[in-house]
């Protein structure tokens, strides 16, 4: 089954016209991306969009031979003149399926926001999940393996990467599966970044007018099972550490903090942060990690090291020096030992987040000089034992080891 994107962008396009910001103002040439629109084996058009015949006539195609025009947005969108001999557009109620003459089988699948999904399967078998801007698949089964598998889906994966979470709880997305980005808008920089953030779930992005073939293994870059996202103080190092497991079901959120019992302040900060988070993930609070970590299971997402740090300096008396010559030191660097062992030899994915403190102001005290040292040390152990490691500045994550994004 021969897929050919007409379009990849958000329904107003990228650049949105009139739009004065960054994203827009870089999105020109081969990052301009018009409203996504598919054109299946020639036979069977999934939204119709401004342009479309002259956009399939860019790509080496007509829509000549388009038996079925399909919609997918809540709506039917801005007027379009529809290409003199192409069929009146229309919509497949949720859960109907419609045979083409062609052989493919189209069935709308439901959504959990306005608008209609579409699952084509070809003649020669192969599937196709295609999803519309801002939607998910709703009453999908439960657990592992209630849903058939695709062989490419095509989502708004930026904006809704929850979506790609739920197709991955049931089994409807593998390993081998195609995850393509459509309904691109200016909400992430094209290019490099794009592509960082994307590579991240296993997904990928293609220029407008791209073929793809349904079933052909495409070589995006493999998830990183281990990664260290390290920032400053409100960096942004917790939004991109989340970012990257948002496309993941059945996350364990490991807060190694406490609740700090009538500090208002921190609790505020708990409550941000357990607002971002997909509802679906579970909450652990311990600063016992290796056994977590030795545990098989879902994705780990510990935030922070720097705070697990606290706690065991806390133990072994690092604050009295007194206490930390005479072993309290040798204790420390025991524990960091073995935490790094437990990430070395962890078999489940885990993002891993940490405060970057040695580069600015030197502390004034001992104990913060103390800290700040074995801060660094920890966080040397552990980045050696990762595929990934990240370091997040001004809300800008930069790849300090790891597969680096082309230009």
């Amino acid at each position: 089954m021969e897929v050919t994107l007409l379009g990849t962008g958000a329904p107003a396009g990228l650049p949105r016209p009139d739009c004065p910001c960054a994203v827009c103002a870089t999105s020109l040439g081969a990052h301009a991306r018009a409203a996504t629109a598919l054109l299946v084996d020639g036979a069977l058009l999934l939204d119709l969009t401004p342009g479309a015949a002259f956009a399939a006539a860019r790509a080496g195609h007509s829509l000549g031979g388009v038996a079925q025009v399909l919609l997918t947005h809540p709506h039917d969108g801005p007027p379009v003149e529809v290409p003199a001999g192409l069929p009146q557009p229309g919509r497949v109620p949720d859960g109907r399926e419609l045979t083409l003459l062609t052989g493919h089988r189209v069935r709308a699948v439901a959504m959990d926001a306005p608008g209609t999904g579409y699952a084509v399967t070809g003649p020669d078998g192969q599937r196709l999940l295609y999803l519309p801007p801002g939607g998910a698949p709703a009453g999908l089964g439960e657990g592992p393996g209630t849903a058939e598998r695709y062989d490419m889906v095509l989502a708004d994966l930026v904006g809704r990467p929850d979506a790609l979470a739920k197709l991955r709880a049931v089994g409807a997305v593998g390993p081998t599966t195609d995850v393509v980005a459509v309904h691109l808008d200016h909400d992430v920089p094209p290019g490099a970044e794009l592509r960082r953030r994307l590579a991240a779930a296993g997904a990928r992005a293609v220029p407008d007018g791209s073929t793809l073939i349904v079933g052909v293994y495409e070589d995006v870059p493999d998830v990183s099972r281990r990664t260290l996202v390290l920032g400053g103080a409100r960096s942004g190092k917790s939004v991109e550490a989340e970012r990257r497991l948002e496309s993941f079901p059945d996350v364990r959120y490991v807060a190694t903090g406490g609740s700090r019992g009538g500090d208002t302040e921190w609790a505020s900060r708990i409550a941000t942060h357990r607002d971002r988070r997909p509802g679906s993930w579970q909450t652990v609070e311990t600063c016992d990690l290796v056994p977590l970590l030795a545990q098989d299971g879902a994705p780990l997402l510990i935030d922070c090291l720097s705070l697990w740090l606290t706690d065991v300096m806390d133990s072994v008396g690092a604050w009295d020096d007194a206490q930390w010559a005479d072993g309290g030191e040798r204790a420390l660097r025991s524990r960091v030992a073995e935490l790094a062992a437990a990430v070395r030899s962890s078999r489940r994915s885990v993002v891993l987040v940490s405060n970057e403190v040695g580069s600015g102001i030197v502390p004034a005290t001992a104990s913060g000089r103390r800290y700040r040292d074995e801060l660094g040390r920890l966080n040397a152990a552990v980045a050696a034992e990762c595929e990934e490691v990240v370091l997040v500045v001004a809300g800008q994550a930069l790849v300090l080891r790891g597969p680096a994004p082309g230009t």
